[in-house]
C-alpha cells in the first residue's frame, strides 16, 4: 500500500499539488454539500480539504472538520463556544455568539428561526455521533410528500444525481403526485461524449425529447439514486442544455435552486410528465 501510495503520488498528486501553486495547506469547503468521495479523492491526492458548515445567520460558521479529524462524510466539530442539539423532527440547532440578533426589522421571522432560549433553527436535519461530529441527514423544508404518503429528501437524491458529469444541475418533484420526476440540466460536454457512444443524432434540435434518449439517462440516474428506498424511483425526466442562473432568476444569489420559479419556467414540460395521472 505505501508503495502504491507513493506511486500515485509521484504520477498525479504532486503534479496537481504543483499546479495549484506548490504551497497549498489545506483548503475548506462550505455553501453547498461537499460529496465525501469528491473529498477523499482530493485527500489522497495529498490536498487537504475540510468541510465547514452555517448560515448567513450563524455568522456564517457552525461547525468545521479539522486537519486532525477530518472525516469526509460529517460537517465536523461545532467552534468553540457554539453549542448545537437535535430538536425536533431531528433539526439541527445551534446556539452562541456566532448567531445572529435578528433580521433588520423583521420581528415576525426572526422569532420564527430563533426560538426564545436562543437557539437557532437551521431547518436542517442532522445526527451526532458520540464524538460530537456533526453528519447532515435531510432537509426540513424540502420533503417531497408523494401520493401515497411516502416522503422522499429531493435535495440529497439531486446530490447524487448531479456526481454524475453529465447531469450539471438537478431539481426533483413529485409532491402529492403518484411518482417522482426530474428536471436535469446536461453538461454540454459529457452529454455529446454519451450521445456519440450511443449513437444520438446531434444534429436534431429535438434530440433530447426522443424516448430512447430519456431511457439511457433515466437509466444512468438510477444507477446514482438506487440506495434510495424503492419508492423513490423517478419514472420520467425532462432534459435541457440550458442552465439555471442567476441571471435568467433561476439561482439565487447563492446558487442555490429557485425551485418554485424554474417549476414556473417548465410548468409544461412538468405537465407533460404526469399526463394522465
Amino acid at each position: 500500500t505505501f508503495l502504491l501510495h507513493g506511486l500515485l503520488d509521484t504520477l498525479v498528486g504532486r503534479k496537481i499539488r504543483q499546479k495549484l501553486g506548490g504551497q497549498l495547506r489545506f483548503a475548506i469547503s462550505g455553501g453547498a454539500p461537499l460529496p465525501p468521495a469528491i473529498s477523499q479523492v482530493f485527500i489522497g491526492l495529498g490536498v487537504n480539504i475540510v468541510q465547514g458548515y452555517g448560515l448567513t445567520e450563524s455568522s456564517p460558521v457552525i461547525s468545521v472538520d479539522t486537519l486532525e479529524h477530518n472525516i469526509p462524510a460529517s460537517i465536523g466539530l461545532p467552534l468553540h463556544g457554539v453549542e448545537v442539539k437535535i430538536g425536533d423532527k431531528q433539526e439541527l440547532l445551534a446556539r452562541g455568539p456566532n448567531i445572529m440578533q435578528g433580521y433588520w426589522k423583521n420581528p415576525q421571522a426572526t422569532e420564527a428561526i430563533i426560538d426564545q432560549d436562543g437557539w437557532l433553527h437551521t431547518g436542517d436535519q442532522a445526527r451526532i455521533d458520540d464524538a460530537g461530529f456533526i453528519y447532515i441527514i435531510g432537509r426540513l423544508k424540502e420533503i417531497i410528500v408523494l401520493a401515497n404518503g411516502e416522503k422522499v429528501p429531493p435535495a440529497d437524491m439531486e446530490a447524487a444525481i448531479t456526481e454524475d458529469p453529465v447531469f450539471e444541475q438537478c431539481l426533483v418533484l413529485g409532491e402529492q403526485r403518484a411518482y417522482l420526476s426530474a428536471l436535469v440540466v446536461l453538461e454540454p460536454t459529457a452529454w455529446q461524449t454519451v450521445a456519440k457512444q450511443q449513437g444520438f443524432d446531434l444534429s436534431n434540435p429535438n434530440v433530447l425529447q426522443q424516448e430512447a434518449v430519456k431511457n439511457v439517462l433515466l437509466e444512468r440516474i438510477q444507477e446514482h439514486i438506487c440506495h434510495f428506498p424503492g419508492y423513490a424511483n423517478i419514472r420520467q425526466v425532462t432534459l435541457t442544455l440550458e442552465p439555471w442562473n442567476v441571471e435568467n432568476g433561476l439561482l439565487t444569489p447563492t446558487m442555490k435552486l429557485k425551485r418554485q420559479q424554474i417549476c414556473q419556467f417548465l410548468q409544461q414540460d412538468i405537465n407533460d410528465m404526469y399526463v394522465g395521472h
